[in-house]
């Protein structure tokens, strides 16, 4: 054979490998070929100062037009970094509230039996009130007035004995609500509970009246025995509603400005003024003393319907033997997942992720919770023949409280991706589709929007999470051409807060795509 037949020979055999090489999927099982970033995505980055090797992108058709055989897998638009464990902050409740919607069905209800020992004679219980928790996340003001109300209802307005609160249900692991960003009254670091009322929270809402140089002050709800000034000093009056403050802002740290004292939970006062310019706010917050916040907010809801306690309010377990009154039923698991997904609530991501195990084993605990994930990832997500095949232990979750507010949770970009394949074929799609903030539109992502055209991004439907370093996204995104793609975008790095502009690069550069 000449020297040419050999080199024509050894082209035809490079084009050939070429063509193949080609038309192999991006992502294989065991490995990864990553592509490069699309240049927008790169310069977007670079101007945020992200590193591109502190980032994971993953996204790959979900609708028929492009959806892959049984068992191979879907080619990637876009996979970088994509098996790299990455903390993905509050995305982490796409893993809970999926494995919720597959094993407890959307139609699945919380109940808070009540019960009562002794005699109820002429409107009188000689005896105990009981509400058993079972783990509830929508016990709120309103709910529980209606809870009172029935019992009410049921001829009682004097209990001579307690009101005993039965939280046996859930066995969590301890937890110091400041550990995790020494915030213990921020909201969110309220830990879960198996009677969980009002999330153990209150909100003060200033309202103010330049007439009066004050800004009143309304606390939701009532705690018994807790007092609160009813007005603070308002500043930057001579401005008008609209002015500047006495700082120089036009509204500025308003919470500072206030010099709220916390110190002492039956006298709460506020030393400082409220900014005009500000208008009217809600501070939302933990009470400071948890231990007591049952007990005074069930007081005072007993005696706003007319009701009267000789005994008190304390923790305790309904005595064998005894039958419910009734039961207050919560909204169904596809509204609780709604509002865990768009609204980023930990505290009601944390307690569905306990009632995981309470409903299998009778007793919510964090390790039982964990391992049940565990399972239930192995049987949809890791068996074989999955729609994105995963490498093993690099595409393991690593669960801790199932809300995403940890630095230890795991999960790689691919294995989103693998979880957002599985939910779009599951027959809950809808309802799980549904909780996902709308960018644009509502939830956490209502701000996230193209300012020259909202529509230039079609829909999507991204779950977002953020934590000091962390930002990402996660979700679903229907292109203007009518395409339906799985979106992972994740960054692990000092600068994450600027990452959103990537994630609005991401965007512009799917909605272009074929």
């Amino acid at each position: 054979m000449t020297r040419i037949r050999l080199a024509r020979l050894a082209f035809v055999m490079a084009r050939v490998l070429a063509i193949g090489l080609l038309s192999l999927p991006l992502q294989t099982r065991g490995q990864a070929v990553t592509p490069s970033l699309p240049p927008e995505i790169s310069q977007a980055l670079q101007k945020a100062g992200i590193p591109a090797q502190s980032v994971s992108f993953w996204v790959a058709p979900l609708n028929s037009q492009g959806e892959p055989a049984l068992g191979t897998a879907p080619r990637p638009l876009l996979a970088w970094r994509a098996q790299a464990p990455m903390n993905p902050a509050s995305v982490m409740k796409l893993l809970t509230t999926s494995a919720a919607l597959d094993l407890l069905g959307p139609d699945f209800t919380w109940h808070t039996p009540v019960y009562a020992d002794g005699t109820l004679q002429d409107g009188v219980l000689r005896g105990n009130l009981y509400l058993q928790g079972q783990g509830d996340p929508t016990l709120v003001v309103e709910r529980l007035w209606l809870l009172l109300q029935r019992v009410r209802q049921w001829g009682v307005e004097q209990i001579q004995g307690d009101i005993v609160l039965d939280r046996s249900a859930f066995a969590p692991e301890p937890v110091d609500p400041g550990e995790f960003d020494a915030a213990p009254l921020r909201p969110y670091n309220v830990p879960a509970n198996a009677l969980l009322l009002n999330f153990r929270a209150w909100s003060a809402t200033f309202s103010p009246d330049p007439n009066k140089a004050i800004a009143h002050v309304q606390i939701s709800p009532p705690l018994m025995g807790v007092q609160v000034p009813l007005s603070v000093p308002l500043t930057g009056v001579m401005g008008g509603m609209g002015g500047k403050g006495e700082s120089g802002g036009a509204c500025g740290d308003w919470r500072s400005q206030l010099q709220a004292r916390w110190d002492q939970p039956l006298q709460l006062s506020f030393n400082g003024s409220y900014p005009a310019a500000c208008g009217e706010r809600v501070w939302s917050m933990a009470y400071p003393d948890p231990v007591q916040y049952d007990a005074r907010l069930l007081a005072a809801l007993w005696q706003s319907v007319g009701g009267r306690l000789e005994g008190k309010v304390r923790d305790g377990k309904v005595p064998s033997g005894l039958s419910p009154w009734f039961n207050q039923t919560s909204p169904p698991l596809a509204e609780v997942v709604r509002d865990i997904n768009k609204f980023s609530n930990n505290v009601m991501a944390q307690q569905l992720f306990l009632t995981l195990s309470w409903q299998a084993t009778g007793q919510g605990s964090t390790e039982a919770s964990r391992q049940i994930l565990r399972q239930w990832w192995a049987s949809h997500i890791g068996q074989k023949g999955a729609w994105v095949p995963l490498d093993g232990d690099a595409d393991l979750p690593v669960v801790d409280n199932g809300s995403g507010l940890s630095r230890q949770s795991r999960l790689s970009a691919q294995a989103l991706g693998a979880l957002i394949h599985q939910n779009w074929r599951q027959g809950a799609m809808p309802e799980w589709l549904a909780s996902l903030p709308l960018v644009g539109v509502d939830g956490t992502l209502k701000r996230l929007a193209p300012s020259d055209n909202p529509t230039r991004w079609g829909a999507a439907h991204l779950k977002s999470g953020s934590l000091r370093e962390v930002s990402a996204v996660a979700g679903v995104v229907r292109t203007p051409k009518g395409n339906y793609f799985a979106v992972v975008a994740i960054a692990n790095q000092e600068r994450a807060a600027g990452f959103p502009t990537a994630v609005q690069a991401l965007l512009d550069w799917l909605s272009k795509s074929p």
